[in-house]
């Protein structure tokens, strides 16, 4: 009994305040939050007079252009976004907490305003960012980065120096002008201006982001909405390398060509490799090139006439080497020199069939052209006793040698008249060919002009 009337003693001595110590008293912050959303409704617009619309500031901070997609008509932004609007039902004085001016709150516990882009087609990867700032006077703070994918009506003709004007248009879903009202936070020349926290390094350059205000009607109802357009510029430098630069030279290595000789055959092969090779290059850089199901860019139309020159390049170029080489008949017809040789030697043929018939013998006999008599001077000097046979012996060398003086003359016109027709063939290769120079120049003075026009707009 000793030691249990010990310990009843002892515990007894025992101060009050150390048997049962005092719960832990919450923390400001703690006392702050539950105080604010005790009785807060998230699903009702924070306005105690309900006529009053709720003004919510927007603010808007492009950081980069990650994307643009002429074919699905769609560009991918990047960009900080930022909302304000005050919210009549958290406001407290900071003298009874601990002097705490701003906290922060779960956006999922109040009320936000259902702000949407009208142009918005797909969800980007945005990150989710669960909590927004509320400072003691109620003003609410919503900041979060934001990636937009977004509907955009490009204009790509004039690719690679092209501009885009891409409209984001935020509007409430539901509220009218009435409820929710909308206001720019900056100016709209610092909006349009601001250009700090843009990533310019890439392959587009932001020109300006101009916005304003409007109301938009639908039906009976009017909605507030505001509209920024963000301009850019492609920088044409790495097209320009790489598609122009290369066609450029297979054109003028295509000019080049024209002074190999017609009448050699490494024309045609230089330009058919030419060809092939541009062939080539046309379909390795397809994927380069922006497409839409409606326009074609210039520069589709670029190459696509580059192709039909060298094309072009390569008809004329066959036709002259088809000109070089027709056949003597043929060459004799279109030629006038052909046609005066025949007119001026019909006195020659009054001869009879035997003289001609002699000329192929002798050109079997003599390739160059020459002749054999068939009597020596001994045959001749016994002929002079006989004169019958004399002038028989006369009469046929006469023969052989008007045969002869016949034949040099018919190889000497031939010769002329192949030289006027290869001369004229060349006259033709040259004319074609400043032809072929001035449809190039005129072409290339027509895209370059509009290439200007619209890289200085």
């Amino acid at each position: 009994m000793s030691v249990v009337t010990s310990l009843i003693l002892l515990l007894l001595s025992v101060p009050e305040v150390e048997l049962f110590p005092e719960k832990p008293r919450r923390s400001a912050l703690n006392q702050l939050t539950r105080t604010l959303l005790r009785q807060y409704n998230c699903g009702v617009r924070p306005i105690r007079n309900w006529t009053d619309p709720t003004v919510v500031y927007i603010d808007l901070i492009l950081q980069s252009v990650l994307d643009v997609d002429g074919q699905t008509q769609k560009v991918t932004t990047s960009m900080w976004y930022r909302q304000i609007w005050k919210d009549e039902f958290l406001v407290w004085d900071p003298a009874e907490f601990d002097g705490i001016n701003e906290i922060s709150l779960s956006s999922d516990a109040i009320w936000v305003p259902d702000i949407v882009i009208s142009e918005f087609v797909d969800v980007g990867r945005s990150p989710d960012i669960p909590y927004i700032y509320v400072n003691s006077s109620g003003m609410v703070k919503n900041y979060k980065p934001i990636q937009v994918v977004s509907a955009c009506d490009l204009e790509i003709y004039a690719f690679p120096f092209d501009r885009q004007n891409c409209t984001l248009t935020f509007r409430s879903w539901l509220h009218t002008v009435n409820e929710v009202d909308l206001a720019l936070w900056r100016s709209p020349e610092e909006i349009s201006n601001d250009q700090r926290e843009f990533m310019n390094d890439g392959e587009w350059e932001l020109l300006s982001v101009p916005s304003r205000y409007e109301h938009l009607h639908l039906g009976d109802r009017d909605y507030a909405q505001i509209q920024f357009n963000v301009v850019i510029r492609r920088r044409p430098l790495l097209y320009v390398v790489s598609l122009l630069i290369p066609s450029i030279f297979l054109m003028v290595v295509d000019v080049i060509s024209f002074y190999l000789p017609p009448n050699s055959g490494t024309r045609i092969t230089f330009k058919t490799s030419i060809l092939l090779g541009y062939t080539v290059f046309r379909v390795n850089m397809t994927d380069e090139l922006p497409v839409t199901a409606i326009k074609t860019p210039l520069i589709g139309v670029f190459f696509a006439v580059c192709m039909a020159l060298l094309i072009l390049s390569l008809a004329k170029s066959i036709f002259v080497v088809k000109l070089l080489h027709h056949n003597e008949e043929a060459v004799k017809e279109m030629s006038v020199s052909a046609c005066l040789l025949d007119k001026y030697g019909s006195s020659s043929h009054s001869f009879n069939e035997s003289s001609f018939t002699s000329v192929k013998t002798l050109e079997d006999m003599d390739p160059c052209g020459g002749f054999e008599l068939d009597f020596s001077p001994e045959e001749d000097l016994l002929s002079l006793c006989e004169p019958q046979d004399c002038i028989l012996q006369l009469e046929k060398v006469l023969q052989e040698m008007v045969s002869l003086r016949y034949y040099l003359l018919q190889e000497e016109s031939d010769g002329c008249t192949q030289s006027d027709w290869v001369a004229l063939c060349y006259k033709v290769d040259k004319l074609l060919f400043r032809l072929y120079l001035f449809v190039l120049l005129v072409y290339t003075t027509t895209l370059l002009s509009l290439w200007i026009s619209w890289g200085s707009a």
